[in-house]
């Protein structure tokens, strides 16, 4: 008779399962009734009482869920343990996803816990968040000799009821890894997969790691929808679930108060002589392009043009030149987030160069750099000196785009604007998060006015441009001073809007 190779898991070694089987045995209509029915979930302080010394999910007795909170979990028991949580940045995607796994825990005993997110210093402040529910998650971002040991051993000791609950937070890349793939079959069928900012998720290499065997799903995305990936976004919406009500806006989260109001100011840019040309070559062969009926989610070389041209945009000559007038006016606005580009302004200097030598070296204003290269460290120092004044600003790129929590910045330049709705929307909701003594936010939006083009080549780029429009305007329209905002995009919207 044959037998495995012997491994710590052998012996409780578990088939990939579609649907695990605890699955036709739960009642969701009766979990509901239950998290309705007075418990009120994490609102009734003090709820639960365990031994400090058990590492398994409890409310911190502090915590209150907002309305939406509550109502997002309650739905997602209704759609029997699945679903996306479409809510804007900074409106606790974190603590519902927790509030979720807790109530799990004791509603129906949940063994795991595993959270995968893109960046590790997203697993850290998932960690930091995480024990407040009383939890000593295992973090898998590293060298696998850091935790697949303890993965390993803790795995057997959940699948032999030795251990009461595990909780693993790891890194999209860590997670695609053939050692953490090779645990998945000995994940306990009661796990929960908890996918943040899953838009990520929805690459072919992504979506194929994702294990089936799981059935309690759970995304969370401000912006679920991939950007010029249709099929993407559809087949990530079917592993985890739909979207789930209420969906929460930045216009929600303000007038809850989840996030701070904010004032919106565009700085209209116009391209050099140079740049101009080169903008309306590019363009003339995106028109070509869509003349031809290539579309953008299905055509690289289409997507590849509007990359040259976004790069072209993003990285403006004038904008420094606005840059230097509008700080000059405002040398107190602080502390302040100055968002740029990843390209250069000239053959040697970056813009994110350039811009601190404005800031830095002509204006004096007390800055740091704030990259994807700035160590874990190096950025918590950074939040601390913008909290006792010691500096007045960072200069950053995209690292910020996702999941950085920096509520202290009360300002934004954005020198980078970018086109891709998901991006557009977590730049604006990073800037609006509460803050003691932050009443509300400012917002200065640099934009590119287009060159003037050939009427053909311009009834398309006008296409092209509404579309950002439609953003700006709403993005006017929930600002405080929106009158004043919309008076400062009067001249694009008539450009956009013209006769042909």
């Amino acid at each position: 008779m044959s037998t495995q190779p012997l491994s710590p898991l052998n012996p409780l070694r578990r088939e990939i399962n579609p649907l695990p089987t605890f699955f036709s045995s739960i009642d969701w209509e009766a979990l509901v009734t239950q998290i309705k029915k007075g418990n009120r979930l994490a609102e009734k302080k003090g709820r639960y009482s365990f031994s400090p010394g058990g590492k398994f999910p409890q409310f911190p007795p502090d915590l209150v869920l907002r309305d939406y909170q509550r109502e997002a979990i309650v739905n997602w028991f209704k759609n029997h343990g699945r679903g996306t949580l479409k809510m804007a940045t900074g409106s606790g995607k974190t603590i519902t996803a927790l509030a979720v796994a807790t109530e799990l825990y004791h509603r129906i005993g949940l063994k795991i816990l595993l959270i995968i997110c893109p960046f590790r210093h997203l697993v850290l402040q998932w960690a930091q968040e995480a024990k407040k529910f009383n939890l000593a998650p295992i973090l898998a971002f590293e060298s696998a000799s850091e935790w697949q040991n303890l993965l390993t051993q803790q795995l057997y000791l959940i699948n032999s009821n030795s251990l009461e609950f595990l909780t693993i937070i790891a890194t999209n890349s860590t997670f695609i890894t053939e050692k953490f793939q090779s645990l998945i079959p000995y994940f306990h069928p009661k796990t929960l997969i908890v996918g943040d900012e899953a838009h990520n998720l929805g690459t072919p290499r992504f979506l194929s790691a994702l294990p089936s065997n799981i059935g309690l799903r759970l995304a969370l995305s401000a912006t679920p929808e991939r950007h010029f990936d249709d099929g993407g976004t559809e087949l990530l919406i079917d592993y985890f679930g739909k979207v789930i009500q209420p969906e929460f806006t930045i216009g929600d989260a303000i007038k809850k108060g989840a996030l701070v109001g904010y004032n919106y100011y565009p700085i209209l840019v116009e391209l050099t002589e140079e740049e101009a040309r080169k903008y309306a070559k590019i363009t003339q062969k995106i028109c070509w392009a869509i003349s031809d009926g290539e579309d953008i989610e299905n055509s690289p070389r289409l997507r590849s043009l509007l990359l040259q041209r976004a790069r072209l945009v993003a990285v403006a000559e004038n904008k420094l030149i606005a840059l230097r007038n509008l700080m000059n006016e405002r040398r107190e606005m602080k502390p302040t987030l100055f968002y740029c580009g990843d390209g250069n302004v000239s053959q040697n200097t970056r813009q994110l160069e350039a811009v601190t030598q404005i800031l830095g070296k002509e204006l004096n204003y007390k800055i740091n750099t704030y990259t994807a290269e700035t160590p874990t460290e190096e950025r918590e120092r950074i939040k601390k000196q913008l909290v006792n004044g010691e500096l007045d600003g960072i200069v950053a790129i995209r690292c910020l785009d996702e999941g950085v929590d920096i509520p202290m910045i009360a300002n934004a330049v954005i020198l980078a604007s970018s086109t891709n709705p998901r991006q557009f929307i977590q730049r604006r909701g990073r800037i609006l998060r509460p803050f003691p003594g932050k009443k509300e936010a400012n917002i200065f939006d640099m934009i590119v006015m287009p060159p003037a083009m050939e009427r053909d080549i311009w009834l398309i780029e006008r296409s092209l441009l509404k579309r950002e429009l439609a953003r700006l305007v709403e993005f006017a329209f929930l600002a405080k001073n929106s009158h004043l905002a919309y008076r400062m995009l009067e001249k694009i919207y008539n450009l956009v809007q013209g006769e042909d």
